[in-house]
């Protein structure tokens, strides 16, 4: 099966400084805009440089290469950027960006992991090239966890019997971003409830074959979407088409605020598609499943 997400979702790629490439998928970017005068925001992070007014909405707009470690782009220079509008974690934000170079179709499979040398705070998600040119996937969570942090208590409500339904669950989590990895781990930590964790699809299909080979399969999955190589949707597809593991309660998660991402999720085999990480909704989720 070819993936519904490789078969819809390119790669935008643009720049933020005179050499580097960088991409996001376009199903986050919502539209692209000439810059224009934003109006301050106080108290707001320094890297958000103020709001952009659009159809009666006021977005936030981030210098995207001062928030991931490059030098800001200059008021003087900001005549000839554009804004992105994204469209993630139910979250509208503008990005302010040096150029937009082109939409490219993308075969997901082929992009890389980012090179473990750039540590566990890099804001590559993954890796690809492009008429030879090194092309880098930018982790968007991870840029609005820092800069927009969700300040919303995390408390979870969960009874005794609950807990113990989950603490004899196999739970596998899944995610590319450290962001994510790190939200969905909190989440069951919290809650004192064991899991096995995975950094991409293919990782993930070859834990849940070996544990189903030692008779203690993985009961519950829950994966990211959009994630370079084998992605969410391929993974479902992989566990439902697979008869020793078709039995799995398969949760997808995505950042985007998206009613075909949902659609897509069910169509590939999960039970349930999460459009926001919110921990009550997860582990909701997750105890359906060990019901």
């Amino acid at each position: 099966m070819q993936s519904k997400s490789s078969q819809s979702q390119g790669l935008l790629l643009f720049k933020l400084t005179q050499l580097q490439n960088f991409a996001l998928g376009t199903l986050k970017i919502q539209e692209i805009v000439p810059y224009q005068a934003l109006t301050q925001i106080p108290k707001s992070n320094p890297h958000v440089l103020g709001a952009v007014h659009i159809r009666g909405k006021s977005i936030a707009v981030i210098d995207m290469a001062a928030a991931v470690g490059y030098p800001p782009i200059l008021e003087a220079d900001r005549d000839s950027a554009v804004i992105l509008i994204t469209d993630c974690s139910r979250i509208t934000v503008g990005f302010l960006i040096r150029k937009v170079e082109r939409i490219i179709e993308c075969n997901w499979k082929s992009i890389e992991p980012p090179p473990q040398q750039l540590g566990h705070k890099t804001y590559i998600t993954g890796i690809t090239r492009y008429e030879d040119s090194l092309i880098q996937l930018l982790d968007i969570e991870l840029l609005l966890a820092q800069i927009l942090p969700d300040d919303a208590d995390t408390a979870i409500e969960i009874t005794g019997v609950q807990k113990g339904l989950l603490q004899n669950s196999h739970i596998l989590l899944v995610d590319d971003s450290a962001t994510a990895r790190k939200q969905l781990e909190n989440a069951l930590i919290n809650i004192d409830v064991p899991f096995k964790v995975c950094n991409n699809g293919n990782d993930a299909l070859a834990v849940m074959k070996a544990c189903a080979a030692e008779d203690n399969p993985i009961d519950i999955l829950v994966s990211d979407i959009e994630m370079p190589g084998l992605d969410g949707y391929e993974l479902a597809f992989e566990v439902r088409d697979t008869s020793f593991l078709a039995n799995t309660y398969i949760i997808l998660h995505s950042s985007l605020s998206s009613s075909m991402s949902v659609t897509r999720a069910t169509e590939v085999g999960a039970d349930v598609a999460l459009t926001k990480f919110e921990a009550q909704e997860l582990v909701n989720a997750m105890l359906r499943g060990a019901s």
